[in-house]
């Protein structure tokens, strides 16, 4: 049972009726007897609990920092008007606003009520109960109780490269509608003859096609559709690295940085959508000590919804990666010849200690790309060498181990990509579109 000022109120009243008109132990029982006889009249016409019924989505969807309302649904089954304030509990970082609604609800009416949620990163956010209290047509007294109203709100990641998608899918199309590549080799496929010309490979006439024609033809090959990228995502402990960036959007809980994962996934999703545009099929593993993500045979426009779902959840793990493990699990699941495009740091132990070992038997049976995430305040601190000049050193230390892992990495056949967050998921998507016109995809 609740009790609202009101009953402050009488109770005060009361006082100064024992005081001025019956000064006695009477005129004590009296006003108590009046005020239990309004809390017991307001309780009996409060009407029963049970008459209300709670209900919304289960499963609701937002991108990360953006905005949205949460419907709750109340509906009043039973023959009396309900009356009283309902509370919609959410946790901290979803940012509840407008979560406090007043109820006055008739008979066999149902009505909708909004919270506006505001998620500051990734995950999934689990609805607390719902407490409502409930009032007496008196005001006086009355009941408070909560309720389970099970409802999730994803925060999918926030993909603000999503602006650059349209022009890299056109460019696509414009090298896809091209005439078509005169080279020959793996990951190309026929597409017409044409007239020699002083220059071309001799291996690529046609001699039966020239046979029955007046002039020497020779085949002609387009890069092959439907190709295979694999992405990969290393969620171990380097992956939890903060790194500045002004394209962050700044929240409440992390000012203006972000992970090594939160930008990888930013370029995953923008490569994602580029390639379900150029009908290339699309597999995504998160992998540290075991499989944190997967996405598997989505292609087209399913696939960019898809990979946010998987990704929203994923957070990184503060353990070393087994990359033997994650080779396995790779070759396991790409048994023909893909694209790899593998998401991780090129600190020289990873470099060492993780990559070199694994990446020669992945080399043999796929084409295989390297994607880091650079930290600008490091490029930033080593040209600061006037103002602090121990600094300076250390963030050129660091730019030179970098370099270094990537010279060793190129030295074997690997493709590196290393960008800052707001560059990477452009150069990863020029440099996919840059093996679509080579022929080397």
């Amino acid at each position: 049972m609740v009790v609202t000022g009101r009953l402050a109120a009488a109770a005060g009243l009361a006082a100064l009726f024992v005081a001025l008109v019956l000064p006695s132990w009477l005129g004590v029982a009296v006003a108590t007897g009046l005020l239990a006889a309004l809390i017991c009249a307001d309780l009996m016409l409060l009407g029963s609990t049970r008459a209300l019924e709670l209900s919304r989505e289960p499963l609701t969807t937002v991108r990360t920092g953006r905005s949205i309302d949460v419907e709750l649904s109340v509906l009043n089954t039973g023959n009396r008007v309900l009356r009283g304030t309902l509370w919609d509990d959410w946790p901290p970082s979803a940012h509840a606003e407008h979560r406090e609604h007043a109820l006055k609800l008739p008979s066999n009416t149902r009505i909708r009520l909004h919270t506006e949620l505001t998620p500051a990163y990734r995950g999934d956010r689990l609805a607390g109960p719902v407490t409502l209290r409930l009032l007496g047509p008196l005001g006086i007294a009355g009941r408070q109780f909560r309720r389970d109203v099970p409802a999730r709100l994803r925060a999918l990641p926030p993909f603000r490269s999503e602006r650059l998608l349209a022009s890299k899918v056109k460019r696509l199309q414009h090298l896809e509608g091209r005439n078509t590549t005169t080279i020959r080799g793996q990951g190309t496929e026929f597409d017409s003859f044409r007239e020699y010309v002083a220059g071309d490979d001799v291996r690529t006439i046609d001699w039966r096609a020239t046979a029955r024609a007046n002039d020497v033809l020779v085949r002609t090959w387009r890069p092959e559709r439907n190709r295979h990228v694999v992405m990969l995502l290393d969620t171990g402990r380097v992956s939890a690295g903060r790194i500045a960036s002004k394209g962050w959007v700044s929240s409440k809980d992390r000012g203006g940085d972000g992970t090594r994962l939160d930008a990888a996934i930013e370029a995953a999703l923008l490569l994602g959508g580029l390639a379900a545009a150029g009908g290339d099929s699309v597999d995504l593993l998160a992998y540290d000590r075991r499989v944190r993500a997967e996405v598997r045979g989505v292609g087209g426009k399913r696939l960019q919804l898809k990979l946010m779902h998987a990704l929203a959840g994923v957070t990184p793990e503060l353990v070393d990666t087994d990359y033997q493990g994650l080779l396995r699990t790779t070759l396991q699941r790409a048994r023909r010849r893909s694209l790899v495009v593998w998401f991780t740091h090129l600190d020289a132990a990873t470099v060492q200690e993780g990559l070199l070992p694994v990446l020669p038997v992945l080399r043999e049976r796929h084409r295989v790309l390297i994607v880091s995430v650079t930290d600008p305040e490091v490029a930033a601190a080593a040209a600061r060498r006037g103002a602090d000049l121990y600094t300076a050193a250390a963030a050129e230390n660091i730019l030179t181990e970098h370099a270094v892992a990537r010279e060793t990495l190129r030295r074997i056949g690997v493709r590196v990509i290393a960008e800052s967050p707001d560059r990477l998921p452009e150069a990863l998507a020029d440099e996919y579109l840059e093996l679509k016109q080579t022929g080397a995809l």
